[in-house]
């Protein structure tokens, strides 16, 4: 069945409908990242996104539930360049194909992703609308200008828990609260290898009762970034920073730099991929990081903010990727702080610990 994708500048792509049938609309973003198709799909600050990938092949080794960072495909559609009908992977459980129609995921193969990520980096993120109905351009294009005017913004209600919900409980580990926005398994994989007493708190919990759950440490977790909740949970904090030891990650390093009184910059093209080099200020020595984001820190928003360290930079656009305050009691990454290996833990969440301790 023949497909199309059909950005909001006009420009248009065909290819092969494969998944679900119907129509979809996001922002479209690409992620350059070689492997990671099942984790970049279930990765809740995705949710609404329409995702492309640069890799050429995508389903060559399968798929397996504990790779899942979430617990369902978040994003609104994929673009493809081919499908692997074949996987080879000896922890594969099921086939790339199974898992879009079990997620209902409307998908286009045959694109020529390469020159559809040049276009986006060069003219920018935007507005995109996949089809498999053989809908007219024209068509398509009224329903893409009529989402614009009423973009949806409220994905985090669905990403973070509903109620206070206990991940582990060992008496002897720190009491770590997250304010769950979408969290990754990643990280809580981490937080479990340190015998860490795990808490998922909605997003929308009020601050006089997550201080009253006398937690050691809190964490505000990544999840969707463009988002009408953003507002109200910056308040909450507002009420709640210095209080407690905090860690931020993504989207929650950006809520940090916004109860501080700063602002966000909506990036042209953001940073999404596997490969991204960060590094300090006082030395040569940089990380080659992992990273999801469209919105960084304005700097010269907080620049005049007492006792706030820039501690790592994009080695790439100069953009903020760690902060930390001693007095205010926080850490926070731009970046995601993943595992660096089997059952390893990145050193943002042991210095975190020890921020605690």
């Amino acid at each position: 069945m023949k497909g199309s994708l059909l950005l909001e500048d006009g420009s248009s792509f065909e290819g092969l409908s494969i998944g679900a049938a119907g129509e979809r609309i996001g922002e479209v973003i690409f992620n350059t990242a070689v492997v990671g198709y099942q984790e970049m799909m279930t990765d809740p600050a995705n949710a609404g996104k329409i995702l492309v990938l640069t890799y050429p092949l995508i389903g060559n080794y399968g798929m397996a539930p504990k790779f899942n960072e979430s617990k369902r495909c978040w994003i609104e559609g994929l673009v493809i360049k081919e499908e692997s009908k074949i996987p080879s992977n000896w922890q594969a459980e099921d086939s790339f194909t199974h898992f879009l129609k079990n997620e209902k995921l409307l998908t286009l193969s045959g694109i020529d992703t390469r020159t559809l990520t040049v276009h986006i980096r060069d003219k920018g993120q935007m507005l995109g609308i996949i089809s498999s109905d053989g809908t007219k351009k024209s068509d398509m294009m009224k329903k893409l200008k009529a989402y614009k005017k009423n973009i949806k913004k409220d994905f985090i209600k669905d990403t973070s828990v509903n109620e206070i919900t206990k991940i582990t409980n060992n008496s002897s580990g720190a009491k770590i609260g997250i304010l769950d926005l979408g969290i990754l398994n990643n990280f809580l994989r981490q937080l479990k290898t340190l015998r860490c007493n795990i808490t998922l708190l909605p997003y929308n919990m009020d601050a006089d009762k997550i201080l009253a759950l006398k937690l050691d440490g809190l964490i505000i977790s990544n999840g969707p970034e463009d988002d009408k909740a953003i507002p109200e949970i910056v308040k909450t904090f507002q009420k709640i920073l210095g209080k407690i030891p905090i860690l931020g990650i993504a989207t929650g390093h950006e809520i940090i730099g916004l109860v501080l009184g700063g602002k966000r910059t909506r990036m042209q093209v953001g940073h999404h991929g596997v490969n991204y080099p960060v590094r300090s200020s006082s030395s040569f020595k940089g990380d080659i990081t992992v990273q999801n984001h469209s919105f960084v820190v304005d700097e010269d928003s907080i620049k005049d903010k007492k006792n706030i360290s820039v501690t790592l930079r994009n080695v790439n656009d100069n953009s903020i990727e760690e902060m930390e305050s001693v007095p205010l009691r926080f850490i926070s990454t731009q970046y995601y702080p993943v595992s660096p290996g089997f059952d390893e833990v990145h050193q943002v969440f042991t210095k975190f610990l020890g921020m605690i301790h």
